[in-house]
């Protein structure tokens, strides 16, 4: 059965391909979202598709195969996109997608250790150009380094308890291992979010240095969109769309500096404008069908 992706229908309504455009997506994954905009800007429209994780690469390869000759895969960061667009002479882009985060193919393979809902190894890597595992964080980082990283990343008001209980339960190596030492401080409440959930996602993000690689991505992205061309970026916590929302919204505004003051080291004009001021969610009937789009955001720019 092959996998939908989250948001698909509002994803190739965002960036409305059309034939001849040059297309982006800086997460292919397993290749849904490519597949959809080769599939609208056919027959000569013609797709970039970046991604660290060499499986992902694999899969998409696959999905992708019937548009040979259309699609072009790496296996790289979207933080990578000035070189890639320099390498096939591409000029600028009508169009580029960023679903950023873990995606279902890696929640759902047990050995790479995204999940705390199977047993694995403490991986969590997306590709292998990432400096150290989760394991190595959880066993050499001292407590008020572990703490801090699952406060600022996973927004745990408990980060001091769980770090301080997994310095003291050292070593740990599997995901089922680190999840009975959180559930022993941190005992889940009723319908609530599993505690170890926060902890997941900030270690993740601090394995992939997730928040930096979207900081880095956002502006060459919107520097390679053509005039009319679009930006659409799914996020799935506060902290990657906070970033997103800020970004394009400060590329939005005119920086013009009032009379005898100077606030803006240089003036400009707005560069996008916001296709949607709030962003697009899930409805009902995907959230049923897919409870991880739940917390799905996308926002989408325009290149004025």
């Amino acid at each position: 059965m092959q996998h939908k992706p989250v948001l698909y229908q509002e994803i190739i309504h965002a960036l409305q391909p059309r034939h001849g455009g040059r297309y982006v997506d800086g997460t292919v994954g397993a290749g849904g979202h490519a597949r959809g905009i080769l599939e609208a800007c056919a027959p000569d429209g013609q797709l970039l598709g970046l991604d660290v994780d060499p499986q992902a690469l694999a899969i998409a390869r696959e999905t992708l195969a019937p548009y040979e000759g259309r699609v072009h895969l790496a296996q790289a960061s979207h933080i990578t996109l000035r070189e890639r667009l320099a390498s096939l002479k591409w000029d600028g882009i009508d169009g580029i997608i960023l679903d950023l985060g873990a995606s279902s193919m890696q929640f759902d393979n047990p050995e790479r250790g995204f999940s705390f809902m199977q047993d694995g190894p403490l991986d969590m890597r997306f590709g292998v150009n990432a400096t150290m595992s989760a394991d190595e964080i959880i066993n050499t980082f001292d407590e008020s380094e572990l703490a801090d990283i699952i406060f600022k990343y996973g927004e745990d008001r408990d980060a001091r308890k769980n770090a301080r209980a997994i310095v003291n339960s050292r070593p740990l190596h599997t995901t089922g291992e680190l999840v009975a030492v959180i559930e022993k401080v941190s005992p889940r409440r009723g319908d609530k979010t599993h505690p170890a959930t926060q902890t997941f996602q900030a270690l993740r993000i601090a394995v992939n240095d997730e928040l930096a690689a979207v900081e880095k991505t956002l502006p060459q992205a919107v520097a390679a969109l053509k005039s009319g061309g679009r930006c659409a970026v799914i996020s799935f916590h506060s902290l990657e769309d906070r970033i997103v929302k800020e970004y394009f919204r400060e590329q939005s505004k005119d920086l013009v500096n009032p009379p005898y003051e100077r606030i803006y080291e240089a003036e400009r004009k707005a560069v996008v404008t916001l296709v949607n001021k709030k962003p697009i969610l899930p409805g009902e009937e995907e959230i049923k069908e897919n409870p991880r789009a739940r917390s799905a955001k996308l926002r989408v720019v325009e290149k004025l």
